[in-house]
């Protein structure tokens, strides 16, 4: 029974380990992102941009960042720096990135 248990431990970390390594990230760019891509919002706070399977997110404060698939699996979750942020998601679809109290569905 303590083989099982141990088994099942290390089974358990590897996999937790191997989503971790795959889970995108939060980067940050210098350069802004190019005036042709799709604006989803653009308000005093907060710029989101989507291009090139990057979401791309402008902040003048500290804000606290989720992003979550269609189904609400939680992808990434952040705060982030002032400043422009991207981070490069794998698959296309659907996504709800809510950052600080602002809620936004975004399409890749």
């Amino acid at each position: 029974m303590r083989k099982l248990l141990i088994i099942f431990i290390l089974a358990l970390t590897t996999v937790v380990s191997a989503v971790a390594v795959n889970a995108p990230e939060w980067e940050e760019v210098t350069a802004p992102a190019v005036a042709t891509a799709q604006t989803i919002d653009r308000d005093s706070e907060l710029d989101i941009v989507v291009r090139d399977g990057y979401i791309y997110l402008w902040s003048d404060k500290t804000v606290t960042v989720k992003l979550f698939s269609i189904l609400g699996q939680q992808i990434s979750s952040r705060t982030l720096k002032p400043g422009m942020h991207r981070i490069k998601l794998s698959s296309r679809g659907i996504y709800i990135l809510r950052a600080g109290t602002l809620t936004r569905r975004i399409t890749l």
